[in-house]
């Protein structure tokens, strides 16, 4: 499960990578980047359940999900020379189909045959706002810490029919909260080339998950070449993950869930 220190890692980072880049910090007011993300993921789904008296452990394993292209949105708003406002927004939807090669032991004396069929749909949406304050901002480079908020929308069933069990189950994660982060933004002398790279985390204690515990961490990279000053492309790599668990009457349902992935798209800056 990853925590604070994941965050304070990336603040480690940023300051080390200040030498490397002997740049000019940006100057824009409004950035907007409009492209897309190639998904890639996997979840792990875990659990017990109390069953008259006696305790039963499952575990899926992983479950890769399918490739997709999914569009990807986010801006920039500086309102002086340390402060900034970030916003970003992902959506993620797909149904997948899983046949396992090995028998699966569910236990309770229960094996599924090699051959089971398991189906699953997923809908992740994740957006935030968030503060951001240049704890160094100079003619070459600018370091950022962030705090505001996130919202967060999960999804999920899964459906399985042997003859021996048959399952058909759904699970909804939805809510907001505080979410704390690290940014380190560069920019060459001639303004046309672009680096920035961000952290960021939330613990869904800290808001209203319901009966969900856990943690939401991101991190990304972006590398940005301009054509004007206020038109260029960027590419980059996204990531995301969820770690989270439910605690219901007689069963606990837990899931990791990750997306990563390849982006690209264009900016508009003014």
């Amino acid at each position: 499960m990853i925590r604070l220190p994941f965050v304070a890692s990336m603040s480690v980072l940023t300051l080390g990578i200040l030498v490397a880049f002997p740049v000019r910090a940006d100057d824009d007011q409004f950035v907007l980047r409009l492209g897309a993300i190639q998904v890639d993921g996997d979840t792990h789904i875990n659990g017990a359940v109390d069953f008259s008296g006696d305790a039963y452990n499952y575990s899926s394993g992983a479950l890769g999900f399918d490739k997709h292209i999914v569009p990807r949105v986010e801006g920039v708003f500086r309102f002086s020379e340390r402060n900034r406002l970030l916003f970003n927004y992902f959506s993620y939807d797909n149904d997948d189909r899983y046949v396992f090669d090995d028998e699966i032991d569910v236990g309770g004396g229960v094996v599924l045959p090699a051959g089971t069929t398991i189906e699953t749909k997923t809908r992740f949406d994740l957006g935030n706002l968030v503060y951001d304050f240049a704890l160094i901002q100079t003619p070459t480079v600018s370091v950022g810490v962030q705090i505001g908020a996130a919202w967060a929308n999960l999804e999920g069933s899964v459906r399985l029919d042997d003859e021996l069990v048959h399952l058909d189950s759904s699970e909804s994660l939805n809510g907001a909260a505080p979410m704390i982060g690290a940014r380190l933004s560069t920019m060459s002398e001639d303004r046309r080339w672009g680096f920035t790279l961000q952290a960021q985390y939330l613990s869904t204690r800290w808001g209203n998950f319901d009966k969900y515990s856990g943690d939401i961490s991101r991190a990304n990279a972006l590398v940005e070449y301009r054509f004007t000053n206020n038109f260029g492309v960027n590419a980059g790599y996204d990531w995301f993950r969820i770690d989270a668990n439910r605690n219901r009457s007689n069963d606990t349902l837990g899931f990791d869930l990750s997306f990563k992935g390849p982006t690209a798209g264009v900016t508009l800056a003014f």
